[in-house]
């Protein structure tokens, strides 16, 4: 929006004493010294966190406002007003405006809002740089990781700021950004340029008063996979794509938690639906294309996507009449397949109590394929007999996906609450067969996985919590924590209690 309030706002003069030290990203609320979202006062350049961590932001502007009001003199009221209103995100540098509370996109005749988010750029890209000198000089590992063999320096990792309980997208984000056959695809594809005229090529700073045909989800997703190992920044702030998420998933609306595994596939599901509506071009490229499967069969709503050439499988179902022996069967394509915990797992045990079995990945799919005696609630419509009769139904995989995404269904709900399982299931890095769950296992080399990507839910319940990813970047397992972002190793991935597991096909491109 057009903020007439910026004009009359007093900045501060960018002086170099003036602003806190270290980088913009690292500056801490000085209230409560949070360094999650927090915002500098264009004219005092005081830091302080937003609302949605404790809101001394909003408090600061507030707190003017009430100095205002004890102002005798209409003018110096008028003055007070109009100072303190405006802010500017420590991170992603946008701009916003408590008095009309909205976010703002103009600037102030002598281009002051550039000019400082130039300076804060400049101070968090000197700041880049001696972070890696000083890595370079203190340790050996971390010497291997900035330089790859010729010496040139390589890829950093890229934390994604926690804009208010967004670490259910932000665990999913990482987790397919090092899915790299799916997210190559969205990295390879032409910028798509949502405006034009005389804001052309400027970047966008969102308001929410924008119309739906503004945004792109597929657009901004790739600006955002691209943003990460790239080295130039310790965190991005993802903030356009939630505002896209906002748009296009009315679910997701709000900064309260969510199921990551519920975004995973309303996100795939339409970025899927949007690459299939781009027949004029605007999502393709030669080599984004040579990406996608010839094999459509197991296209789920049509037209052949990456997200189906690369998720995509196929599941036969298979349900027998006890009365008549007839069997029905379907076929279903999924993009993740959900497993139970087997209820023998289950149970809670003392410290005084021996610990029982070991859950393991295998006993999960086990559980799902074994052969299963509907129940009383779930009887079968046969054809034959006319009427509802017991059954037994079964599951086959009768096609593997390219990345086999498994989904542990930890939260199931009782009487009265939805209650999480908390039981370690154990999962391989390497080497995962899945060939005894498949009906006609025609290539074995082709059913033996590789772990790519972990989400991990920590906490009791599904609206509480946190999320964190681990994945593999190059041989090398990183630990994702919203902005935080550590090398780990294997051993302490397989200590993780799974949430949603990632495997990658060992011979898929």
């Amino acid at each position: 929006m057009e903020c007439p309030h910026l004009m009359t706002s007093v900045f501060a003069a960018v002086e170099p004493a003036r602003f806190p030290s270290g980088s913009p990203s690292s500056w801490c609320c000085s209230v409560c010294r949070s360094n999650k979202s927090t915002w500098m006062c264009l004219t005092c350049l005081s830091v302080h966190c937003g609302r949605y961590v404790n809101g001394h932001a909003k408090k600061h502007f507030e707190d003017v406002q009430c100095v205002a009001t004890g102002q005798k003199r209409c003018e110096n009221l008028e003055k007070a007003r109009t100072q303190h209103s405006v802010c500017m995100d420590c991170s992603s540098y946008s701009t916003y405006c408590y008095r009309c509370d909205e976010f703002v996109v103009n600037d102030t005749k002598l281009g002051q809002v550039q000019k400082l988010r130039e300076h804060l750029q400049s101070l968090e890209n000197s700041n880049l740089n001696e972070r890696k000198r000083k890595l370079l000089e203190i340790s050996p590992l971390n010497s291997k990781l900035l330089k790859d063999d010729s010496g040139s320096p390589s890829l950093f990792a890229t934390g994604l700021r926690n804009l208010g309980n967004t670490c259910f997208m932000n665990a999913i984000l990482q987790s397919l950004s090092n899915i790299e056959q799916f997210s190559c695809y969205f990295k390879e594809l032409p910028v798509v340029a949502l405006r034009s005229g005389k804001t052309a090529g400027r970047r966008m700073y969102h308001t929410r008063s924008q119309g739906d045909s503004s945004v792109s989800l597929v657009e901004e997703f790739r600006k955002t996979l691209c943003s990460l190992w790239q080295g130039n920044q310790t965190a991005f702030s993802p903030d356009a794509l939630f505002y896209v998420i906002w748009k296009v998933m009315p679910n997701f609306r709000g900064y309260q938690q969510h199921d990551a595994h519920e975004f995973l596939r309303y996100l795939l599901d339409h970025l899927h639906r949007e690459l299939q509506g781009s027949n004029n071009g605007a999502f393709s490229t030669s080599a984004a294309q040579d990406r996608l499967s010839s094999d459509a069969k197991c296209c789920i709503n049509g037209t052949c996507t990456v997200v189906t050439s690369v998720f995509s499988g196929m599941l036969q179902n298979e349900v027998n009449c006890l009365i008549c022996g007839t069997e029905s069967r379907k076929f279903d394509p999924f993009l993740d397949l959900s497993l139970d915990i087997p209820s023998q797992f289950r149970i809670k045990r003392s410290k005084d109590q021996d610990p029982g079995p070991t859950c393991t990945l295998r006993d999960c799919l086990c559980s799902f394929t074994d052969l299963e005696e509907l129940d009383e609630t779930e009887l079968y419509m046969c054809h034959k007999c006319m009427k509802r009769q017991k059954s037994t139904k079964k599951f086959w995989i009768r096609k593997l996906p390219k990345v086999l995404c498994l989904h542990l269904k930890r939260f199931h709900w009782t009487a009265f609450l939805r209650n999480k399982v908390d039981t370690y299931v154990e999962f391989p890095v390497r080497g995962l067969d899945m060939s005894s769950y498949l009906l006609e296992p025609e290539n074995t080399e082709k059913c033996l996985y590789d772990l790519a990507a972990v989400v991990v839910h920590h906490g009791s319940g599904v609206g509480s919590g946190h999320y964190t990813a681990y994945g593999c970047h190059k041989e090398q397992w990183y630990h994702f924590n919203d902005s935080t972002v550590t090398l780990t190793n294997e051993a302490a991935v397989v200590k993780a209690k799974a949430y949603i597991l990632f495997y990658v096909q060992t011979d898929a491109d």
